[in-house]
């Protein structure tokens, strides 16, 4: 029997994460945040404009408006690209664990997001115009090639950065105090701008006009790179494998960041509800705040998910049986609805792509038009989100109990890896 041997930095590159290897934090935080995805994107097919939402709300329609724009709406896409650029991290460090060399590891870095990039562009030409896996295949490849390998020094550059955005959102909210309280009545409403591919008579029609609706949607999110930039940052030092370590961490970012998102969303949450009326300027103050504190949800949910992670496995621990050596205990289980939402994190680029297509067969005007068949356009895309995140919940609880990954996982790690992945 011969052996092959490899010379530092030579070595084959490594697969995919492996099961073991998984924290529950990320998993259990991407499984749950599809909901509010859903939610925002169920919203903007419903009413075919963006941000989404009903621009004469009565009853409870006032209130959902109101945490649509607090809780959901620029604040929940944010979360996922802290954990893209988490996960940059993590794919770097598996092959350098592997001793590939950093060459190897860039490879494949560039190889996925190239792919990423391409499944943005089909994605955007067949369901949504509203892609970012491209956006997150472009900033990639950038933070690869720029940010990945540089040293301490730059990567605390990040943190500055934040700082200067913080206090941005604190002159923005002076501002709008002082427009709030200081102009005259008025009756603005909300700005919505219409897209084009949501108002398509047929599905050939959408298909052209999300073709061009892309590039410029791709390129108005790519500053997120910030916000990807900080998960990098947070995975240099484990923040969400040892969330016990870092708990401090975690309360602190979770109280100040989700306090300055959701501040930041209220002012025009109540004007979208009905419940605030102001002048043209003051609104166009307010959708600026609610614009730049919303990235600051994606650190705060993060965090949030990491101590409820903590919580969850402190409590899997206490529960396990004490008697016996550690090697002969019952590993701890989560819950089914832990496992359950979890599964979906670990197969949240499948779960989005099935979103993406339940809202052109069921709310397009061109083949079910749901919400246009129903007396509530705003409870027709609660409904039909939140359907949409369950059925994806199930599925991937399912696929979870066989073993098997998402079909959209399955395809990107062959395309990254190659049809047998080397472990």
């Amino acid at each position: 029997m011969t052996t092959t041997t490899h010379p530092p930095g030579h070595r084959p590159a490594r697969g995919p994460v492996r099961q073991l290897e998984r924290a529950l934090a990320p998993d259990l935080a991407r499984g749950s945040m599809l909901l509010l995805i859903a939610l925002a994107n169920a919203a903007v097919f419903t009413f075919g404009d963006q941000p989404g939402a009903e621009a004469s709300p009565h009853g409870w329609e006032r209130p959902f408006n109101l945490a649509m724009f607090v809780f959901v709406h620029a604040r929940a896409y944010p979360m996922f690209a802290v954990m893209f650029g988490y996960g940059l991290v993590q794919l770097a460090r598996r092959q350098d664990a592997q001793g590939t060399g950093p060459r190897a590891a860039r490879s494949v870095l560039l190889r996925r997001n190239t792919w990423l990039l391409a499944f943005g562009a089909v994605h955007a030409a067949l369901l949504n115009f509203g892609d970012f896996l491209g956006a997150y295949g472009l900033v990639g490849i950038a933070f690869t090639l720029v940010l990945l390998r540089r040293g301490e020094r730059v990567q605390r550059i990040v943190l500055w950065l934040w700082g200067c955005t913080a206090g941005y959102v604190a002159v923005l909210a002076g501002v709008a105090v002082y427009r709030a309280t200081g102009s005259g009545p008025g009756s603005a409403p909300v700005p919505a701008q219409d897209v084009d591919s949501l108002s398509a008579p047929d599905y050939a029609a959408s298909v052209v006009d999300r073709l061009g609706e892309w590039p410029l949607h791709t390129l108005t999110v790519l500053p997120f790179i910030l916000i990807v930039w900080l998960g990098a940052w947070a995975a240099r030092r484990g923040v969400l494998e040892n969330p016990a370590r870092h708990r401090t961490l975690l309360v602190r970012t979770a109280v100040i960041s989700l306090a300055i998102a959701f501040a930041g969303g209220a002012p025009i949450g109540l004007v979208s509800a009905g419940l605030l009326h102001v002048d043209g300027p003051t609104v166009d103050v307010f959708l600026l705040l609610y614009e730049v504190s919303g990235q600051f949800g994606g650190p705060g949910y993060v965090a949030l998910f990491g101590l409820l992670a903590l919580r969850i496995n402190r409590a899997r621990a206490s529960t396990a049986a004490p008697a016996g050596p550690p090697f002969a205990r019952p590993a701890p289980r989560a819950g089914l609805v832990v496992n359950a939402l979890a599964s979906l994190g670990q197969r949240s680029l499948s779960g989005y792509l099935f979103q993406s297509l339940v809202w052109v067969l069921v709310l397009s005007p061109f083949a079910l038009d749901l919400a246009g068949r129903t007396g509530s356009p705003t409870l027709t895309a609660a409904l039909t989100a939140a359907l949409a995140w369950s059925v994806t919940v199930l599925g991937a609880w399912l696929l979870q109990r066989r073993g098997l990954p998402g079909p959209a996982e399955k395809l990107l790690r062959r395309l990254t890896y190659g049809p047998r992945p080397r472990r």
